[in-house]
């Protein structure tokens, strides 16, 4: 597998190696072992599993006190994947990157905790699928507009299909700085 840091501290992209031949195609979307190796995360608690349709853009999200660190890729469909770093104290505060996600591709992204998160879909639907570091707690889940001017995101759609809680997100600038995590180096 081929693992390398992205331009945000803690973000890596990483393409597992994929055996193919006429049957199909075999590959390992994590292993302790090799992941570790890699400075990637050992342990996992939860699995999620989220199917969308064309056009339909989720995030940008993140949990504060319990901040979840995420290991994502597609199994069917294509997106645009979007990492926003939010931690307070990192050298690339309010960067992000963006990759395409997609069955063809079996790219793997890891979001680090304290990152917002977030994917639109390209194909006509796409199953999304993502080991998590800490568990889902619904009443420490925050969020981020999509379509923060000063971010200027540059989303493959204009107008998104998005839940009414993305929809009503603030922006970075208007965020309480104590609803923003804080960096945390690895050692």
């Amino acid at each position: 597998m081929k693992v390398r840091e992205t331009a945000l501290t803690g973000v890596y992209l990483i393409e597992p190696r994929v055996y193919a031949d006429a049957r199909g195609f075999f590959l390992e979307t994590w292993q302790a072992h090799r992941y570790g190796q890699a400075a990637l995360p050992q342990v996992f608690v939860q699995d999620n599993y989220s199917y969308s349709t064309r056009g339909v853009l989720r995030g940008l999200h993140y949990q504060l006190r319990q901040p979840q660190g995420k290991l994502v890729w597609v199994t069917r469909g294509e997106v645009f994947d979007v990492v926003v770093d939010i931690r307070r104290g990192s050298s690339t505060f309010g960067d992000w990157i963006s990759t395409i996600l997609s069955g063809e591709n079996h790219r793997q992204v890891y979001v680090p905790p304290g990152c917002a998160h977030g994917f639109c879909v390209l194909s006509e639907s796409a199953d999304f699928v993502y080991k998590c570091t800490e568990f889902y707690a619904p009443e420490d889940e925050y969020g981020l507009r999509w379509d923060d001017p000063k971010l200027a995101i540059n989303w493959p759609v204009a107008e998104p299909l998005l839940s009414a809680k993305d929809r009503h997100y603030p922006t970075l600038d208007t965020l309480p700085w104590e609803h923003l995590p804080v960096f945390k180096r690895l050692a």
